[in-house]
């Protein structure tokens, strides 16, 4: 499993994970909905479960992935401010470039 996170979102991030209520807890990123060949991503700020893999990224944030999704593998997290402002989840890996 692995995950990677741009220099945008790691800023994001941390200010998020830093926060006081946070502490001792880990990203996590979860498939909000699958269908096909790909998956919709979401963000979530928990502890890992028994049936997690924690992966830490260059960015010197760990994620929580799910070992029973196969479309996690490989995710990664973007922070975009334009033409929106925030979080693009996608996994390349697995063909997923974006939303449609």
């Amino acid at each position: 499993m692995n995950c990677k996170i741009t220099r945008n979102a790691a800023k994001v991030l941390k200010l998020e994970l830093d926060k006081p209520e946070n502490e001792g807890k880990k990203l996590r990123v979860v498939i909000t909905h699958a269908h096909g060949d790909h998956a919709h991503y979401g963000l979530d700020i928990d502890t890992p479960k028994e049936n997690d893999t924690v992966v830490s990224t260059d960015k010197e944030i760990d994620v929580i992935l799910a070992n029973d999704q196969p479309l996690l593998n490989g995710v990664k997290i973007d922070y975009l401010y334009f033409p929106e402002e925030g979080f693009v989840i996608t996994n390349p890996s697995q063909g997923n470039h974006g939303d449609h």
